[in-house]
């Protein structure tokens, strides 16, 4: 899907299962970034360690063509990565990463990160117009995520793309007293 945003031209699509080495890239980069432990349950350290292994498991997992998670990356004029996003599909009966019980299907964002030079052009917009066509066409009945409840800037992005708080809070796997402030955005 090739769109533009702010003038600029990118490319938002599925990662490919050998694009492993990449997607370790940018993950370490958002890592990396200042906000990275109010946005991500890992540290740079932790994610660093993995061996190829992991990041290649990670990628065939999330890749065009799989069933239950989709990443998708934002290429820009240059093709370099400079965003992602990924969906992770959650069935009733199963049990999300906080250890509630999930009573419906929904998609769970989770890994957004925009490269600093690029944020403010509308990259993100696309990035998450992409994941929702993508989870409400594997027939969810709702998209949710997690943010850190001092993370207003992602927080006020979230509510522009129509996602509002649910009411449910876990507390913070990255900042100890912390908490983490569900929002879903429901199917019309």
């Amino acid at each position: 899907m090739s769109t533009s945003a702010d003038e600029q031209q990118y490319v938002v699509r599925a990662i490919r299962a050998e694009e492993w080495p990449a997607i370790k890239d940018l993950r370490l980069a958002a890592l990396r970034d200042p906000v990275a432990h109010l946005a991500f349950l890992e540290t740079y350290e932790q994610a660093a360690a993995q061996p190829d292994s992991f990041w290649q498991v990670r990628a065939a997992d999330a890749c065009e063509g799989a069933g239950r998670a989709r990443q998708f990356i934002a290429q820009g004029p240059d093709g370099g990565w400079v965003g992602t996003v990924t969906v992770l599909l959650e069935e009733p009966g199963t049990t999300g990463w906080a250890g509630f019980p999930i009573e419906r299907k929904q998609g769970h964002v989770v890994g957004v990160f925009v490269r600093p030079e690029e944020r403010g052009h509308g990259l993100t917009d696309v990035l998450f117009d992409a994941a929702l066509e993508w989870a409400w066409g594997q027939g969810v009945e709702r998209v949710r995520l997690f943010v850190h409840e001092e993370n207003g800037r992602a927080q006020r992005f979230y509510r522009k793309m129509g996602f509002e708080p649910s009411g449910v809070t876990v507390p913070s796997a990255g900042v100890p007293g912390a908490s983490e402030l569900e929002f879903v955005l429901e199917r019309e």
